[in-house]
């Protein structure tokens, strides 16, 4: 939308992650004048933590199999992706003068693996177009039309022609995501659905001997099966890490909307442990009931199957003494060890949340239907997708489908008071 065709507008964008970022750059390339708010003293915070051990930024993987990702909301994700996909995301970074590499597991980094230099970037484009950036502006609500915010210098008000929401999920409180927006919204009369853990780990109430011998190991060399709301059986190999109440890490991260699904309709989730997914149960069933002489059946396991540490005290746990003291019982349980999760961890440690404002409050221009000229994006909506940069995706081309859905907004707007 051209500037001229939207004079004096201004629009207020509130969060400065990567959707608030992406919306405010539409808007001013839009040509309306935008002002970014955020509670933090800088932007991006989450971003920059996310990029830490390595910035993944999206994923390669073709894009029928990319967007089931987002499970029960792939529909409701798509329509962002269709203007904003991976590919577009990997242009546009190198737009920004990052480039980009495909890693052995399809995801997609910046060459230097860093997320500070590709934030830095950007922020020097959105100052070029004239966004102004408002820090340690927390937003609290409305008073009238006027957008309410407390600043270290006491509570101010400001104005704007519309506003965007992009105040992400409850996950990492202390770099802004709070979920202190929700009762906000409510209170005008949006629908949001609750916000729950997402990419997160889950407690199992190990034994204080277990647990003291164990927690902060790391279960490499693994595979896990589980069953999805559908009751499908599902096996993913990787690793995750004991904790001192349950475990977490990258496979079971990938598990975590079902398992946490399953907990909330059963009271539990039960997932099976492959700990030699390298041999076949015929391998195991065999080494487990060869002859081992004098030697215990550990040191037996250790020999055959190199079962030690924190695997073997995973047997201890999770097994009866007469079912360890059984070679065929414990072959089996060596390839379906079952393992009952009782609850997610809380939220506030998750790398991501589920819940936020309902799709249906919100109109094809991704508007609240509550709050005309009300709009919203990235985390706070109702979806959810595993780690490996289709988080970030989504973020991205959803904060951009709320920017153009703005402008159309506005640009419709003027056309109707002419």
């Amino acid at each position: 939308m051209p500037a001229e065709n939207l004079p004096q507008v201004r629009v207020a964008v509130i969060g400065g992650g990567p959707a608030g970022l992406m919306a405010a750059e539409v808007l001013s390339q839009g040509g309306v004048a935008v002002d970014l708010y955020d509670a933090m003293p800088s932007v991006g915070r989450k971003f920059l933590l996310a990029g830490k051990g390595g910035m993944n930024i999206t994923h390669s993987e073709p894009s029928a199999e990319f967007i089931q990702r987002y499970g029960a909301r792939a529909a409701q994700v798509a329509p962002w992706l269709e203007h904003f996909d991976a590919p577009a995301v990997r242009a546009w970074i190198h737009g920004l003068g990052v480039e980009t590499f495909v890693g052995t597991s399809g995801r997609v980094f910046p060459t230097d693996m860093k997320a500070a230099p590709l934030l830095r970037a950007w922020l020097h484009r959105l100052r070029e177009a004239g966004v102004q950036l408002h820090m340690r502006h927390r937003w609290l609500g409305w008073n009238g039309a006027a957008l309410r915010f407390a600043t270290p210098d006491g509570e101010r008000e400001a104005g704007a022609d519309a506003v965007l929401l992009a105040l992400g999920g409850g996950s990492w409180a202390r770099l802004g995501s709070d979920g202190a927006w929700v009762p906000l919204l409510q209170e005008r009369a949006v629908a949001v659905a609750p916000l729950v853990p997402s990419n997160c780990g889950f407690d199992t109430d190990w034994s204080a001997h277990f647990s003291s011998r164990h927690a902060g190991a790391p279960l490499t060399t693994v595979a896990v099966t589980a069953t999805d709301a559908q009751g499908r059986l599902h096996k993913r190999q990787g690793q995750f890490v004991i904790t001192a109440s349950g475990v977490e890490g990258s496979l079971i991260y990938a598990l975590s909307a079902d398992l946490r699904e399953q907990i909330g309709a059963s009271g539990s989730a039960t997932i099976w442990l492959d700990l030699v997914p390298d041999f076949s149960a015929e391998r195991v069933l065999e080494d487990a009931t060869r002859p081992r002489g004098s030697r215990s059946m550990a040191s037996h396991l250790q020999s055959r199957l190199g079962i030690k540490g924190v695997k073997s005290g995973l047997l201890r746990e999770c097994l009866s003494a007469e079912e360890f003291a059984d070679p065929a019982r414990l072959a089996a349980a060596l390839k379906m060890l079952p393992l009952t999760l009782k609850r997610a961890r809380p939220i506030d440690e998750a790398i991501s949340s589920a819940g936020g404002v309902r799709f249906d409050a919100l109109d094809e221009h991704a508007m609240l239907r509550a709050l005309p000229g009300v709009f919203a994006a990235g985390e706070m909506l109702d979806w959810e997708a595993p780690t490996g940069g289709y988080l970030l995706t989504a973020c991205f081309a959803s904060g951009r489908a709320a920017g153009h859905g703005a402008l159309a907004w506005l640009a419709q707007r003027a056309s109707t008071r002419t």
